[in-house]
């Protein structure tokens, strides 16, 4: 059996996956779809894999973009890419056309491996749209494999079998003198932001840094080779492919795959695969809270997690049964998480504050005029340092913005340290709102919201005004059942606000009104847009 407790010696993907494998190769490790595969199986499809792409002509320092939802498939693409030393391109199976143009293009990917369709999406239509491979819209592009393409739609220079049966020409030795050519620094993957507020960037990541700190957030949640995450956030995510995976797999535990996310059948799964670690965001908390089959369905097995929200959504997490869930706070450019409560502190430490730095990270605290380290308990910009992306790809643009002399990233957050080391996140500098000249913190606003009893969900925002600047303006979902009117809400703040800090706007609207982005993260760019044109009409 393997040790609990004891960190990989790998600072390679391919590596860590020899490592653990050698552990207890018959450990279970994938469940997806009819598909159980073992650590063991695992890495020897991995390996028939990377020998059918390095036939293909795919190569080290190559990028290979990857667009499938939730498989066993997209977990063997991604340890056969890495192991060649290669750069895995994961693309939202949300992508329109010409998102898809855009990231293959600026990847420079020259291979796409891609299931034909998925979820009302037609890939395939759109690679044909975009011209297919070496067209003037996908110049780099070289070769399109697809998990099973039918004939003639598009220019696809193999199938996933037949990618498989090439590799029987390809050596072990090949493969072996590929892998360890693959160093810590190398990029492993380039995980494309979602673009809330502009054109996504490339965000690079590498072998060394991914293992390093993804053991640290398993420890944070105590994992053991016992534990098994439902993963029912996409794997495109940096919180899934890189964060839940990561984590898991570091400790030896195990992957149960939702291909996409549905309430009710992610409580099936995680009852009959007794699950124990949760991942998600407050809108999959919410639905999995007020489906219909929660009351019926056993959730005993869930222990631990990582999950993001308010204090209400984490106690959604809690009452679901992962009592010792972790919340979080990062950026993908710093590997997802550099700060993480411990599944073990108290869980008011865990609904109020976001943790405390990981191994290898340093968080400071400044002030965002004069650059200066503040003291514990005073607000100021959050700035981290340690394992940090190499850089975003082709940007020295945004590089240059990014880091400050002292190699720490600048996040645009909004947050303070408290005397117990613990941070506290208190939103982002870019959705500060300056009204009559007094900056309003807009979390600070929804937090008061959200504890009235009938709201569910609060965004708050800075529209434009002659007058003032801008007005504060708040986006109200109201919980099933229950009413509110704006002057109720408005009265509610107004005994807990100063006057200044108390919406003069407010807006209800259902929860399938709110603009998401692939991730479910709500746009506050487009409630902007929506508020001002209701202002207009």
């Amino acid at each position: 059996m393997m040790p609990q407790g004891v960190q990989p010696r790998s600072r390679t993907l391919p590596d860590l996956l020899d490592e653990i494998a050698a552990r207890d190769p018959s450990r279970e490790f994938i469940v997806g779809g009819r598909q159980r595969l073992s650590y063991g199986e695992t890495r020897a499809r991995a390996r028939h894999l990377a020998k059918g792409l390095l036939k293909l002509g795919v190569k080290r320092g190559d990028k290979v973009a990857l667009l499938m939802p939730n498989r066993p498939e997209w977990l063997l693409v991604d340890f056969a890419v890495t192991l060649l030393g290669a750069t895995l391109v994961p693309i939202s199976t949300w992508s329109r056309a010409r998102e898809l143009a855009y990231m293959l293009d600026h990847s420079d990917a020259t291979t796409l491996i891609m299931v034909e369709r998925f979820a009302g999406q037609d890939y395939l239509g759109m690679v044909a749209e975009l011209g297919g491979p070496s067209s003037d819209r996908l110049p780099k592009l070289r070769r399109v494999v697809v998990a099973a393409a039918p004939v003639g739609c598009v220019d696809v220079s193999v199938t996933f079998d037949q990618l498989l049966d090439s590799s029987s020409t390809v050596g072990d030795a090949e493969i072996g003198a590929a892998q360890r050519a693959v160093g810590p620094d190398d990029v492993a993957y380039i995980l494309y932001t979602s673009g809330t507020t502009s054109t996504p960037k490339g965000v690079q990541l590498t072998h060394g840094g991914l293992v390093e700190n993804m053991w640290h957030i398993g420890e944070r949640q105590h994992l053991t080779p016992a534990d098994r995450v439902w993963m029912g956030i996409s794997l495109f995510w940096s919180f899934g492919g890189a964060n839940a995976l990561l984590a898991v797999m570091t400790h030896g535990g195990s992957i149960v795959l939702q291909e996409s996310f549905d309430a009710a059948f992610a409580l099936e799964l995680i009852e009959r695969e007794r699950c124990t670690v949760y991942y998600g965001t407050p809108n999959i908390a919410l639905a999995l809270t007020e489906h219909p089959d929660r009351a019926r369905r056993d959730l005993s097995s869930l222990r631990t997690g990582a999950a993001i929200g308010p204090p209400r959504a984490m106690q959604m997490v809690m009452d679901l049964g992962a009592r010792e869930i972790c919340n979080v706070y990062g950026l993908t450019e710093c590997y997802g998480n550099c700060a993480v409560t411990d599944a073990h502190d108290s869980a008011d430490k865990r609904l109020a504050t976001v943790g405390t730095p990981l191994p290898g990270m340093e968080i400071r605290i400044v002030d965002r005029r004069t650059r200066r380290p503040l003291p514990p308990g005073e607000v100021g910009e959050i700035l981290v340092r340690g394992h940090l992306t190499p850089g975003y790809y082709k940007d020295t643009e945004r590089n240059s913005a990014a880091f400050d002399a002292d190699g720490f990233l600048v996040t645009g957050d909004l947050g303070l340290i408290g005397d117990d080391g613990y941070l506290r996140f208190r939103g982002r500098i870019k959705e500060m709102v300056k009204s009559g000249g007094i900056n309003v913190a807009p979390l600070e606003v929804e937090e008061v919201l959200l504890a009235h009893p009938a709201v569910e969900q609060a965004y708050v925002v800075g529209l434009p005004d002659p007058r003032r600047e801008e007005i504060l303006a708040a986006v109200i979902v109201l919980r099933e059942g229950h009413a509110a009117e704006p002057e109720t809400l408005r009265t509610f703040c107004k005994r807990e606000l100063a006057a200044y800090k108390v919406p003069q706007q407010f807006c209800l609207l259902r929860r399938d009104e709110l603009p998401v982005t692939d991730t479910g993260k709500v746009q506050k760019v487009r409630l902007v847009e929506m508020l001002a044109a209701k202002r207009g009409g």
